[in-house]
């Protein structure tokens, strides 16, 4: 089978671009807690800073030193060495969090089983994914990488930020607390696939659960069984405290662990979910079990169940306007994220794609249209809510002094269709400039053609018929 390429002009200059130590495809420790930058300072000059938790600022410098916003307000002064920017004219608002993606990931689901919750998505991360840097170029620094909805309950999730060029090991959202994927409805029952029927071919066998009432029993007995493992191990514990003898420990379970974290508070859920009935369900099992769902991702229809959602504390992230996809997407609604905001829900916009990241501004932008948001609330659904979402927000999703500096310079207003990115930091670092990506690109395109040319890429010579024999072309007259 043909694999067919095609390039922005951004990509093609993501290897050039930026310089930076080999990528690491897999992680071999875990995130530090805090990251260090060794940096230099930036100072932005002259800025509208859309601050989202603080209101917006006109003519405002912004010093970037050590990885964090150091300083806000107006004549600052540089420190020896910084590098100054010009945003007189432009706009600086926090880097957009994505709280749904599977960019970066070389395997989706794990979806043999019903309950895969010992599968981790940072096995499977790939650093030199071309998207990461056109998502930088939309403005994006941080996502939430998620195992997919094959199953009830799947892998554990992988917080980056998108320093494109570095390895794994630097990507990781320092101290981001770790999460899981669940999953209600259709692509877990697999109706259609269990409808496929081949001539010849042996028929698909189906995998329980093939109902919503079955995902649920399927949520039920992986709690209950990882209630009791956690009995098992703390009255392990409480007899190692007594010094007891001849203990035996119980064995571990890796499919157990995450849910027992889930169970103790310190796993974030994050449930793929459609429909009114499913999603109130899952509220209602985690309250029985003692737990809370900190999102519910897609959640088309969540107006419905505004009032339990915010009773019950769980977040929801959706889509801005897509609907009727599919069944359980037909009752959907643009005004799903202002109803659910009005009730106290909170409430972001996200991706689930690695092409529409880029243009999570936009969408935001919809829901000053669809449901009246204001300006700030618009900016809240791809910025601080995401970083609540993510259990970040002491660290990202706002201009505050003492926050990560992740922030993005944009030519307009970022809630503009004729808005662009300028620049894009991570901890003070820049990882996208759009100057230089233009300056690049006749040079980029030049060295594609010369590559395209060699030899090496030349389609093989057609065979010759039998018996001919056909000179090679040092030896044609």
């Amino acid at each position: 089978m043909k694999r067919v390429f095609q390039f922005s002009g951004a990509a093609m200059l993501a290897a050039a671009y930026v310089i930076a130590p080999a990528a690491s495809a897999q992680r071999t420790s875990a995130a530090p807690a805090t990251s260090v930058s060794t940096v230099g300072a930036t100072l932005i000059k002259n800025a509208t800073v859309l601050t989202v938790t603080k209101g917006t600022m006109q003519n405002t410098d912004i010093l970037l030193q050590n990885g964090k916003i150091a300083q806000i307000g107006k004549n600052l002064t540089a420190p020896a060495g910084a590098t100054i920017v010009d945003a007189t004219g432009k706009f600086v608002m926090p880097g957009i969090i994505d709280p749904h993606s599977h960019m970066m990931s070389d395997a989706i689901n794990e979806g043999s089983l019903s309950v895969t919750s010992m599968v981790r998505i940072d096995d499977v991360l790939n650093p030199t994914a071309v998207n990461i840097y056109r998502a930088l170029a939309g403005g994006v620094t941080s996502i939430n990488i998620l195992h997919g909805s094959a199953n009830t309950i799947g892998g554990q999730n992988a917080t980056v930020k998108l320093k494109f060029g570095k390895d794994v090991n630097e990507m990781m959202f320092p101290g981001a607390p770790p999460g899981i994927k669940f999953a209600l409805g259709e692509n877990v029952t697999r109706k259609n696939q269990n409808s496929i029927n081949i001539p010849g071919q042996p028929a698909v066998a189906k995998r329980y659960p093939t109902s919503r009432m079955g995902q649920e029993e399927v949520l039920r007995d992986a709690f209950t069984r990882a209630r009791d493992y956690k009995a098992s191990w703390d009255d392990y514990k409480v007899r190692v405290a007594k010094n007891e003898k001849g203990l035996l420990a119980p064995r571990r379970d890796l499919e157990l662990e995450p849910l027992v974290e889930v169970l103790e508070g310190k796993r974030l859920v994050h449930a793929h979910s459609y429909r009114a009935d499913e999603m109130l369900m899952l509220l209602n099992l985690a309250d029985d079990f003692g737990f809370k769902i900190k999102t519910l991702q897609h959640g088309l229809e969540g107006y419905k169940i505004a009032s339990e959602i915010a009773k019950h504390g769980a977040g929801l992230s959706t889509f801005a306007d897509s609907w009727s996809y599919k069944l359980e997407a037909y009752d959907a609604i643009p005004y799903n994220v202002a109803i659910l905001m009005r009730h106290g829900v909170v409430a972001t916009i996200n991706s689930d794609s690695d092409e529409r990241v880029r243009r999570l501004n936009i969408d935001a932008a919809k829901l000053m249209k669809y449901g009246g948001l204001t300006e700030e609330e618009a900016l809240k659904t791809i910025t601080y809510n995401g970083a609540i979402q993510l259990g970040v927000e002491k660290r990202v999703g706002s201009i505050e002094v003492g926050k990560d500096a992740d922030i993005a310079i944009w030519s307009a207003h970022p809630l503009s269709v004729y808005a662009n990115v300028d620049k894009t930091f991570i901890d003070g670092e820049l990882f996208f400039d759009r100057q230089k990506d233009l300056a690049q690109r006749d040079a980029k395109m030049k060295e594609r053609a010369d590559l395209e040319k060699a030899e090496p890429n030349q389609a093989p010579r057609a065979v010759p018929a039998r018996g001919v024999i056909t000179p090679l072309p040092e030896m044609q007259p």
